[in-house]
């Protein structure tokens, strides 16, 4: 993992709703946007963000099914965040 990735994911981490969302679907997954909102009480435009933010760190991603948007975690990458971390130890 390249120390430009690890900043993106760190940087999406550090707020406190967004590793709020990570450890929330780490529990269950998929979740629905609504069901993210809920979670987090934000507004529609703040979840959003948030979101976004994930999904452009790559620790999340979104598929929409019908009027539904899906949140899971990419495994993939928090497998890699953790692989890099684990050296520096």
């Amino acid at each position: 993992m390249d120390a430009a990735l690890v900043t993106k994911t760190t940087n999406a981490l550090a707020d406190k709703y967004r590793l709020g969302i990570v450890l929330a679907l780490s529990q269950r997954e998929p979740l629905a946007f609504a069901e993210v909102q809920q979670l987090t009480g934000l507004s529609q435009p703040c979840t959003s963000h948030h979101l976004k933010v994930l999904a452009d760190s790559g620790l999340v991603e979104t598929q929409k099914q019908g009027r539904c948007v899906l949140v899971r975690l990419n495994r993939e990458a928090l497998r890699g965040l953790s692989a890099f971390l684990g050296e520096l130890g």
